[in-house]
Order: C-alpha cells, then structure tokens, then sequence
C-alpha cells in the first residue's frame, strides 16, 4: 500500500500506515472544526460497521486524533486497498459532526502541595495565583485526543495568556490525577509517570478505571471540561470514595452530557 493524495489537498488524504492500518488526514492544524471532521467520520463509519458493510468488517479499532483518523484493521480478514478506498470515500461523505460530546464537570485542588509549577506561571504572567485558576475554572476544554498513556487527555482552549513551554527538565515523577499544561495545550496524567507538564493541580477522579469495561478511560475525544476548584477537605473525601468499588465517575457529567 502507497500514499492516496487527493488532487484537492483541501479534501482529505490517505496515509498507509505500516501493512495493517491506514490514517484519513484532514489538515495540519489544531482546531475544532478540523477535529469535528474527525469526528464526523468516526460516526459515520461507526454507522457504516453497524449497518454490515462488508469492506468494514476487518476493522479492529479506530482511534481519533486531533487531525486525523487512524482505522486499524486484520489484513487477514480485509483487503487493504479496497478498505482505504471506502475509508476516503466515506470521510469525503461525512462532513463536520455537529454533535456535542460529554460535557464533565471535574474538581481540582489547587493546594501548594498539588500544584508546584502554578505560582511559577502566575509570576510569569504577572497575575495572581487566584486569578489563575479562575481562569482555568472559567475555560471549556475540548478533548481531542487520548494518547501518550491510557487516558492522558490532550485538551485544547487554554487560554492564550496562559501558555507555557514544557519544562526544560522533566520530572522524573508526576503523580497520578495532576492537571497540567504544556504549550497551548492542557491533560491530566492517569498515572504515575515522568512527566514534564507544568502541574497547576490535582483532581480526585480517576482519569481510568480498569473495573469500568465500557469505558476505562474517563475522556473520550469530542467530549469538552469544565474544571471546578475544591478545598483540600473536598478532595480527600472524593478520594476516599473513588477508592471504594461502585464508585460512578459519570456523577461528574453536566446534564445533558450524555452517558
């Protein structure tokens, strides 16, 4: 398998990606409408599999990213050529989705011990360490992909005056649930791991819960996130839940953010 390259790069394109998988590019850009092509084709073919088309019956999975989407698929039980084809076919087909994704409502602790890179960035852009995070309180971030690690969010919407490099040096510990930002982008880290975001806070909710079959990763791309600060009182207790079985990650849905 080759390279597909409408003669209209406005349209989409099509990336071989190795001998089992293939990615529908939309542009080179991080932006919503962008994003709400990807999307559009992820339904759509999600329609088209349910519907038995049989050039979509190899597909295993398909992953959505901020500009693209990758469709992976057993070659065993498709054949390539004719599954890229329908794939491009389609995405020329499906237009921007227009439909909203979950809308969460997340708390985070913005306590010194959570949040060590915040005061750093309020000095940076000479405001106050509260005035901050009613920025960041006051935002609606949009998901546009999981990547990195199962269910690191890379979120768009950070404010401009907020943005910031990556650390020089990264950490060689970042604790599990802490809200950072990097450039114009922001994420919570599911796990512990080396990380170098700048840390802002830390949330009591899970990010991904392996007891949840349907959904393990509490994100999904399209959906958007308010962030809601809590006092450290707050936080324990939520913490102290999310820890017992049973515990519903989706009480943090808006109404009508879906299910």
């Amino acid at each position: 398998m080759g390279e597909v390259w409408p003669e209209n790069r406005a349209t989409p394109r099509l990336l071989a990606l190795g001998d089992a998988a293939w990615t529908v590019e939309f542009g080179d850009s991080i932006d919503p409408l962008l994003h709400g092509r990807v999307i559009g084709l992820a339904d759509a073919l999600g329609e088209a599999r349910a519907t038995g088309m049989p050039e979509f019956a190899g597909i295993v999975d398909v992953v959505p990213t901020f500009r693209s989407l990758t469709v992976h698929f057993n070659p065993l039980l498709t054949e390539g050529t004719r599954l890229g084809e329908a794939l491009l076919r389609l995405a020329g087909e499906a237009g921007i989705c227009e439909t909203a994704g979950r809308r969460w409502q997340i708390p985070v602790c913005f306590d010194d011990e959570f949040s060590p890179d915040l005061e750093e960035l309020a000095h940076a852009k000479e405001m106050r360490r509260d005035a901050v995070i009613a920025l960041l309180t006051s935002t609606v971030f949009r998901v546009y992909m999981i990547g990195f690690m199962p269910g690191f969010p890379y979120m768009g919407g950070l404010p401009s005056v907020l943005e910031m490099p990556r650390l020089a040096s990264p950490r060689k510990t970042v604790a599990a649930r802490s809200l950072a930002i990097a450039g114009a982008m922001c994420a919570v880290y599911p796990w512990e791991s080396p990380g170098g975001w700048r840390l802002l806070g830390r949330t009591p909710v899970p990010f991904f819960s392996a007891a949840d079959s349907e959904s393990p990763a509490l994100l999904a791309s399209g959906d958007s996130v308010c962030w809601q600060a809590i006092d450290r009182a707050e936080y324990d207790r939520i913490e102290a839940e999310a820890r017992n079985d049973g515990f519903d990650r989706k009480q943090f849905l808006l109404p009508g953010g879906g299910q």
